[in-house]
């Protein structure tokens, strides 16, 4: 599948990095180093503006290695770059670590998921069918 881009960055595209990957880096674009304390958030801007095809959405989620090394890790996770936004693409970045983390220009600090999805046309009724599991919701089914 082909996506346009346009890339105000310095920086390459975003690749998928092994023939299986699911998921495209997303590089920082700025002009100096955000420092992001604990419990800080920060909308890190990337450079890049993409169209996507009418039924597709681009999911912006976070890098397993940031998130697990330095607790770093996206607030909205996953984001969503709906097909009709041109605007550019911003990563809202949030430090859970008890550390202060230094974002840098170019450093890697999310990944791009480009997925399919279905548009819902609601039936309005009165009634649901039935399940065993019912109405039971948040830990209904048990923790182990």
């Amino acid at each position: 599948m082909q996506i346009k881009i346009i890339n105000k960055s310095q920086h390459e595209l975003p690749n998928y990095e092994t023939i299986a990957s699911a998921g495209m880096d997303l590089r920082a674009n700025i002009q100096e180093p955000i420092t992001l304390q604990p419990l800080e958030r920060a909308l890190v801007k990337t450079g890049l503006f993409i169209e996507l095809p009418i039924g597709f959405e681009a999911q912006v989620r976070p890098r397993s290695g940031l998130a697990f090394k330095k607790g770093i890790t996206v607030l909205n996770s996953p984001g969503t770059v709906d097909a009709d936004y041109r605007g550019e693409i911003g990563v809202i970045l949030v430090n859970l670590s008890n550390e202060a983390f230094v974002i840098e220009n170019g450093e890697r600090i999310a990944q791009l998921i480009i997925a399919k999805h279905e548009r819902a046309e609601w039936l309005e009724v009165q009634d649901l069918s039935e399940t065993s599991r019912g109405e039971g919701g948040f830990g209904s089914t048990g923790v182990k």
